[in-house]
């Protein structure tokens, strides 16, 4: 009778551990990537069955959650000094470190391999070198080391898109390239106005994020001048034939609402902020990105 009850709580323990790791995969951010990467997948010139697109978006969205899992897993020292991370399942002791390494490498490389069964190489290269750019280059390499951690880490954020591309086409072109562009040069504000508001995180955290090495009046200046480059980055897929007047005049339209907000983030009194407008400018980006990529789609509908 004992031994039965032991079990059960056992039992009840190794099922109470699937939501831990369920959160490993960062949720948000996965929900973001089958987004995107569906968006990338639609707008291809070729279709493929309902059926083989659902798999691959899913199989994107497992190997993004490995990935996900793999950068907790190496971060758990820093996720414990910060607000935003302390919650997280590591710090929490609800979850080890190897168990994070273990499901983060298992999941990598099943999605890899898994996307390279039931779709095409480039695709699986592609979500490789998406997962390995994020952990090796972004996580391990660049995140302590240098303010242009997020400049250049985007780039990982931005190939789901690509990846949807050539799950339908099994080819690269000029086209997908807008989907990686849009979001690489999207990344640096929505970051660097979060910085700004939870500085004091990244300075115990000891990560040399751009208001702690550069200050805040620099910060201001670069989230302003990306904002600003997101005109001929919404430009740009018009010129070659990607998009209709559709998507250029309401992209234009709200990123111009965009370059207002973080101008008048830039413009408040020199060396500081307004933290509600900085999170403004942070919660705006994400619902501007998400109407960009609904607009791609749109326009490939209408």
């Amino acid at each position: 009778m004992q031994s039965t009850i032991v079990r059960a709580k056992r039992s009840s323990t190794d099922l109470g551990i699937i939501p831990e790791l369920l959160k490993l995969m960062k949720p948000r951010v996965m929900s973001l990537v089958i987004f995107t990467c569906a968006v990338g997948l639609l707008t291809a010139p070729n279709s493929i069955p309902f059926i083989d697109a659902s798999i691959g978006i899913l199989i994107v969205a497992i190997g993004a959650g490995a990935a996900g899992a793999l950068n907790m897993w190496y971060e758990a020292d820093l996720d414990k000094l910060m607000t935003r991370t302390c919650l997280r399942p590591i710090p929490r002791g609800k979850l080890n470190r190897n168990q994070a390494l273990y499901f983060g490498v298992s999941l990598s490389v099943l999605s890899v391999v898994s996307l390279y069964y039931f779709t095409n190489p480039l695709s699986s290269f592609l979500l490789f070198f998406t997962i390995f750019f994020y952990l090796v280059v972004y996580t391990i390499w660049l995140k302590r080391r240098t303010p242009q951690n997020i400049v250049i880490g985007g780039a990982a954020g931005a190939l789901p898109p690509v990846i949807g591309w050539t799950i339908a086409t099994n080819s690269l072109s000029l086209e997908p390239l807008v989907f990686f562009l849009t979001i690489f040069i999207w990344t640096p504000s929505h970051f660097w106005a979060l910085s700004l508001y939870k500085a004091k995180d990244y300075k115990k955290a000891k990560i040399p994020m751009l208001p702690i090495t550069n200050g805040i009046e620099n910060t201001k200046k670069n989230i302003f001048i990306y904002s600003l480059l997101m005109i001929p980055t919404i430009i740009f897929p018009y010129t070659i034939g990607f998009v209709t007047e559709l998507f250029l005049i309401l992209g234009l339209t709200l990123t111009i609402y965009y370059n207002h907000i973080c101008f008048k983030l830039y413009k408040f009194k020199k060396n500081k902020f307004d933290i509600k407008t900085a999170k403004h400018v942070f919660g705006y980006s994400i619902f501007y990105l998400f109407l960009l990529f609904v607009l791609f789609l749109l326009d490939k509908l209408i």
